[in-house]
């Protein structure tokens, strides 16, 4: 986000309250905060027009899925050109196994989240997702043993005490 909005205390409480429990519903929401109900609710909504509130994900078992193992995947590009580095992220975001991808500074280029079914698996996304890209020089793999997150990013930002900027 390039052009943060002015957050005052209220919504950053509401920020921390909903990256807690997302599918909290407005009246518990409004009376953890401090506000009417209608006033949350239009708080909520303000947050949501802003792109300050992306979404609300439930966090799902990977093995209900059938997803029996986890790795992150290191990338280094051969050119890191507009062109190449955009088009391996399109390329990595279009297969579904890849869960998330992260563009880095330093030796690797990119940081992939996969999720596969087995290691069979990995292996064909890996030579056939990744080692044959023309823009790949070289790939290499970690298994995920496991994952432990924190349910809420941190919040650095001193709440605006001047009132809500306008976006133009």
């Amino acid at each position: 986000m390039d052009d943060l909005p002015a957050l005052d205390a209220t919504d950053l409480t509401l920020l921390a309250a909903l990256q807690e429990d997302g599918a909290m519903r407005n009246v518990e929401l409004a009376s953890r905060v401090g506000l009417a109900p209608s006033s949350c609710l239009e708080r909520v909504r303000r947050l949501r027009r802003l792109g300050v509130l992306r979404g609300v994900h439930a966090e799902v078992e990977p093995s209900a899925l059938g997803i029996g193992l986890r790795a992150f995947v290191r990338v280094q590009i051969r050119r890191h050109g507009r062109k190449e580095v955009e088009g391996f992220q399109e390329h990595a975001l279009s297969l579904s196994e890849v869960v998330a991808v992260h563009h880095l500074t330093g030796e690797d280029d990119f940081l992939l989240e996969v999720a596969v079914r087995d290691p069979a698996h990995l292996r064909d996304l890996a030579v056939d997702g990744f080692a044959t890209r023309p823009e790949v020089g070289r790939i290499q793999t970690s298994l995920l043993f496991s994952s432990v997150r924190k349910p809420s990013l941190p919040c650095w930002r001193e709440p605006n005490r001047g009132g809500v900027r306008k976006n133009a």
